[in-house]
């Protein structure tokens, strides 16, 4: 949500403490629905990394483009933090019970609170997955910042929430969708 939507909902607040107002902040939702019968459907080139990843090993496309091998990072590629869908869909489920019954603003982050390169998002859905995912360095894109992961403290605190699934369960998720809407072609 950019910061004039943030000040009109503040202000809206600040004019009548009567509106219950939540904000939820998401750091890069992926995965899909264990069942493997929901999740995300990309149409032509993804711009996020785990559908292009899941590209890639259908066939789809040829090999990952990596942008940036030159951060200080400790494999020179980009940091970002990334949530299960699942544990998003519990994060708003606890939010709304969190506004629905005191009237408030607050803005929480919903993330892993965990960074991971990109390398080492592609390593974990090869080993999960057991499929080479071939990759080839680019130059950075512009504006691109090497770390982003969020603080989810607030959310810990607040809504007594804090994500189930690791990146392994993002991984094999994701891929499990992949590979049922394939064969399907189809929601469950």
């Amino acid at each position: 949500m950019r910061s004039g939507c943030i000040t009109l909902l503040r202000d809206l607040y600040a004019a009548n403490a009567q509106w219950k107002i939540g904000i939820l902040r998401y750091f890069n939702p992926v995965g899909a629905h264990k069942s493997g019968c929901i999740g995300e459907v990309s149409v032509g080139t993804p711009n996020n990394l785990i559908p292009y990843i899941c590209d890639v090993a259908t066939g789809k496309l040829p090999f990952l483009k990596v942008y940036g091998n030159d951060y200080n990072t400790h494999d020179g590629t980009g940091i970002r933090d990334y949530i299960h869908v699942e544990d998003l869909v519990n994060g708003h489920f606890l939010a709304f019970n969190k506004i629905v019954f005191n009237s408030s603003f607050n803005i929480w982050n919903l993330g892993s609170g965990v960074g991971y390169t990109v390398l080492e998002v592609v390593k974990a859905f090869e080993r999960v997955n057991r499929i080479k995912i071939p990759y080839q360095i680019f130059a950075r894109r512009e504006g691109d910042i090497e770390s982003s992961f969020a603080d989810i403290s607030k959310a810990q605190s607040q809504l007594d929430w804090s994500p189930k699934n690791g990146l392994d369960e993002m991984m094999f998720d994701a891929w499990n969708w992949h590979k049922k809407s394939l064969v399907t072609n189809r929601i469950c």
